[in-house]
């Protein structure tokens, strides 16, 4: 058994996510015995909806999520997330290439996408998907649907309820995001039961359609289609083995033997290429089989058992994870010793000295950490994970003012990462500049959909800057911003 069958096996509370009722509001369909259902991979649009309303409802969805499903913050995860969508984004006929990611902590298979160019990843599709060819299908299925404005498209087939669906939709995600309770849910719920019954069928066609343009994407961008089939059969066993308990997906598609077995069809058509995964995808879904695992002790233990297993072969990735486990269970001089063997293997991998410099921190080599990712960074200028670990190691040495230089860099490049404004607010106050925790404190107040908090702290800001200043300025501009934003209509 492998060390992904073995760790999620994890007796933890799933997410009652808010992010369902995004979900069902996007790609609303009735419950069909008869067939499997099975996770969402799908939703988004354009048509009757303009630009500026798709932008706007994938604003309120962030605002949602960030106020009330977990997330995974690990720049590490991210940074691979980021890669491979942007490697599958040339390839796809979007309109709007500037996406938003965000990675929800959920162990179970999801992903989905929404108007205004949101793409969502749960934790666990890193977990079920074995490959990256299979990950990364799930990727170009999603780049498919808002490619194709599915979801405007729907809704043109219903010109008569469309605004109030639409509406409802939204109201359903403004209270979601609000009152963190179900009465989003009830309202999207009431709103879309008037369109249900005439949806299905297109549904299944945009499915089709986004089969077939995510296996272009992916042969497009020098990866194997044949994952696509590979996945979907992950996920019919995933629904077996659910039995009658309904899945804790975000939304639900029908999907039939007969559509898996056309997407195989389909794929088989492309030219057979010898397409091998990049050891980055089995590292990172290494680092989440520890994160989801019972527990740092049961890591260790999986992973050892599973490197000492006699048919084993040499992987890198294996050995990586249990440095991983290792780290969480404290034992981080194990931890550094592994990376370092790691690092003599694969020298200048990226994720291994980062992970080397948390097992320095973990054990107040601080100094070491600093030099280790310094030297990492001027190879490798703007890195994200490198900088931010290195804004990290500033703050355990108590370098407030370093730590603030880091995270301004970063929160200028990934600006919709709220808890990096946290932490820049953290380093502010660490540096005794007052000024730059209120501005900090604003954005990330900003972010989570409380414009009336991001006011006060701008306005405090403002109190202690002088009369005529650069800052000052600055600060007045984004006040009159936020002000129009709380307009009715804006």
């Amino acid at each position: 058994m492998t060390p992904a069958r073995l760790l999620t096996e994890r007796p933890r509370a799933l997410v009652k996510a808010t992010a369902l009722s995004i979900a069902l509001a996007l790609s609303a369909t009735p419950a069909y015995p008869q067939e499997n259902r099975l996770p969402t991979i799908g939703g988004a649009g354009g048509g009757l909806i303009s630009d500026q309303q798709e932008t706007e409802i994938g604003q309120q969805v962030l605002t949602t999520i960030r106020r009330s499903t977990p997330r995974i913050t690990d720049p590490l995860v991210y940074d691979y997330l980021s890669a491979i969508t942007y490697r599958l984004v040339p390839s796809a006929p979007l309109e709007n290439r500037d996406l938003t990611l965000i990675l929800i902590d959920d162990p179970a298979i999801n992903a989905f996408a929404v108007p205004g160019g949101v793409v969502g990843v749960n934790g666990g599709l890193f977990l079920n998907a074995a490959t990256e060819q299979q990950f990364a299908s799930v990727l170009a299925h999603e780049l498919a649907h808002l490619s194709q404005r599915h979801f405007a498209r729907r809704l043109e087939q219903q010109e008569t309820s469309a605004p109030l669906t639409l509406a409802g939709m939204i109201a359903g995600i403004v209270l979601s995001a609000v009152t963190q309770s179900d009465i989003g849910i009830a309202a999207i719920a009431g709103t879309q039961a008037m369109a249900v019954q005439n949806m299905l069928a297109y549904s299944r066609a945009h499915e089709q359609e986004a089969d077939r343009v995510g296996l272009d994407i992916l042969a497009s961008a020098g990866l194997d289609p044949r994952g696509m089939p590979e996945m979907f059969e992950v996920m019919m066993r995933q629904n077996r083995l659910q039995g009658n308990r309904l899945p804790e997906y975000l939304s639900t598609h029908p999907l039939t033997q007969s559509r898996v077995s056309d997407t195989r069809n389909r794929a088989e058509q492309y030219p057979h290429a010898d397409i091998r995964d990049g050891q980055e995808y089995h590292l990172i879904r290494s680092r989440l089989q520890v994160h989801y695992a019972k527990s740092p002790e049961v890591a260790v233990n999986t992973f050892k058992a599973y490197l000492d297993h006699p048919d084993s072969k040499p992987n890198d990735a294996i050995r990586y994870g249990l440095a991983v486990a290792y780290l969480e269970n404290q034992q981080a001089n194990e931890a550094e010793a592994t990376l370092r063997d790691l690092l003599d293997r694969n020298p200048g991998r990226i994720t291994l000295q980062v992970t080397l410099a948390e097992a320095m921190l973990a054990q107040d080599q601080i100094s070491n950490a600093r030099e280790l990712l310094t030297q990492a960074l001027s190879r490798n200028p703007d890195n994200y994970p490198i900088t931010l670990t290195l804004a990290k190691t500033e703050l355990q040495s108590g370098n407030g003012q370093a730590a603030a230089e880091y995270l301004h860099q970063l929160t200028r490049r990934l600006p919709d990462q709220e808890h990096l404004w946290l932490r820049l607010a953290e380093a502010e106050g660490m540096a005794r500049n007052i000024v730059g925790v209120h501005r900090a404190r604003a954005e990330y107040y900003a972010l989570m959909g409380d414009l009336e908090s991001a006011q006060r702290q701008l306005r405090q800001a403002q109190e202690k800057l002088p009369a005529g200043s650069t800052e000052r300025q600055v600060v007045t501009e984004r006040l009159a911003e936020l002000s129009r934003r709380m307009q009715p209509g804006q």
